[in-house]
């Protein structure tokens, strides 16, 4: 899981609200802008109400506005019904009054999701459920209600998919425990923990909580709504389909109940979403520790820990969230783990292939989003000797795919002598037959298309990057 996101929405007059009292969208009842669109024509929650009246709170004006604003912002990819977001906002102005009966009479019922897989390491995939617009307006709506009170109850080790909480603060925290002496770690792995949710015992957790049995209700039909997959239905009695927005905060809420054990227990542990780390001071002690875990998970929880991939060993061994962990003059530091390293040059790779079809400042502006995404996401680590090294490499790909676009010995004639090359060393190094690989590690490459050009035509350096931002 990666992933992480959680900003506040602005509720300015927007034309992007979802449904207003009559023709014009541009009506506004007061005048510091709050415009009149809504679901519910009259919006008297009290949020003070206990949570048998919930569903009242989550159909809201306010909150379905927001919804629909934050679902718009994402502009993810439509569902099964194959609306596009552009047409959500007039879908939900037209089938308002139907969409908010149905959810008060408990008759609503969510079209199954769409089957997508991501691909991941060594050929495998992840599956997704895409929800229609629809059914993610509801969802998100949903969970803008039920955030704010699980929020109360889960543990301060949980970091995943949670308001001002993510990877870089659980990273610090597993820092922290190494530090105090805890750097035996038992590295869990949930196997396909998303796949495998037990349904009926979620919604007895979540019963615990939410009074209001229409709500209940609710999030049960979107747990079996079922899952379509190239024209085939397939029932969904079991799981949690990732890729709708409540889907992470139950699996946090499943998860939860572990974290609370582990609390009661004394132990010293980070969890982000199923990613759970459990720190010790022996190994004897970590082998103690997972038997009492492993039987908790698979007992109560009725999930399944993969043994292959849970490990007892030391710190600097395990790969945690993408970074790996290493140890100095007795103090515990970050730095890349090889495989995210591998995994950045992949991307670049496919970015600087001739193949794609990108143009040189639709390429260019991908680099730099790549470069601004992955140095923000791995600045805590100490990495300068790896940013220079990539720097070295990204610059003689733009030099091979600068070369290969010359194409032509007259283009590559013509420009070398633009760069500053006697005639001479310029035509006879047009007429060159060495490897464009080669030719990009040459000098006549190097001293002409020069990191100080490449940085004045705008390319970000990874190097460079990295010293400004990092912590």
């Amino acid at each position: 899981m990666k992933i992480t996101e959680n900003t506040s929405i602005c509720r300015k007059q927007n034309k992007d609200t979802i449904i207003n009292r009559g023709n014009s969208v541009e009506n506004e009842r007061h005048g510091n802008g709050q415009s009149d669109l809504r679901m519910i024509e009259k919006d008297n929650t009290n949020t003070n109400e206990p949570t048998e009246r919930m569903l009242e709170k989550i159909l809201s004006r306010d909150n379905m506005n927001q919804a629909y604003l934050k679902v718009k912002r994402n502009n993810g990819a439509g569902g099964v019904d194959n609306m596009e977001i552009e047409e959500l906002l007039e879908h939900l102005k037209t089938h308002r009054e139907e969409i908010l009966a149905s959810l008060l009479k408990g008759s609503y019922k969510p079209q199954p999701v769409k089957h997508v897989e991501i691909p991941k390491e060594k050929g495998k995939t992840r599956k997704l459920g895409i929800p229609t617009l629809t059914d993610r307006v509801i969802q998100q709506a949903t969970l803008q209600i039920l955030s704010p009170i699980y929020e109360k109850q889960f543990s301060e080790s949980s970091y995943g998919f949670r308001p001002n909480r993510g990877c870089h603060e659980a990273l610090k925290r597993c820092q922290e425990y190494a530090n105090q002496g805890y750097w035996y770690v038992i590295d869990m792995d949930l196997e396909k923990f998303f796949d495998k949710v037990n349904q009926s015992m979620l919604i007895e957790i979540l019963s615990r909580t939410i009074k209001d049995n229409r709500v209940i209700s609710l999030i049960h039909k979107f747990l079996n709504a079922g899952i379509m997959d190239r024209g085939i239905f397939i029932k969904s009695e079991v799981g949690v389909p990732q890729g709708g927005p409540i889907s992470p905060l139950l699996a946090n809420i499943m998860l939860n109940e572990l974290d609370q054990n582990l609390d009661k227990w004394g132990y010293r542990y980070v969890r982000y979403a199923d990613d759970i780390m459990i720190f010790t001071k022996s190994k004897r002690a970590g082998q103690r520790q997972y038997q009492r875990v492993n039987k908790f998970i698979e007992g109560k929880l009725k999930l399944k820990i993969n043994k292959d991939k849970t490990t007892i060993t030391t710190l600097d061994k395990v790969k945690y969230l993408g970074y790996a962990f290493y140890r100095i003059k007795d103090k515990w530091r970050f730095k890349v783990h090889p495989t995210s390293i591998r995994k950045l040059k992949d991307k670049l790779r496919v970015v600087t292939s001739r193949s794609n079809g990108m143009s040189i400042e639709g390429r260019k502006e991908k680099l730099n989003q790549i470069i601004r995404g992955w140095v923000q996401y791995f600045k805590l680590a100490d990495m300068k000797a790896i940013m220079k090294s990539i720097d070295e490499w990204l610059r003689r790909r733009i030099r091979m795919i600068t070369w290969k676009r010359w194409k032509k010995v007259k283009t590559k004639f013509e420009n070398l002598q633009k760069l500053g090359v006697a005639k001479q060393k310029a035509w006879e190094w047009a007429n060159t037959r060495k490897s464009y690989w080669h030719i990009a590690n040459s000098w006549i490459l190097t001293t002409t298309l020069t990191n100080a050009r490449f940085e004045k035509q705008g390319y970000l350096s990874f190097i460079k990057y990295y010293l400004e931002v990092r912590v």
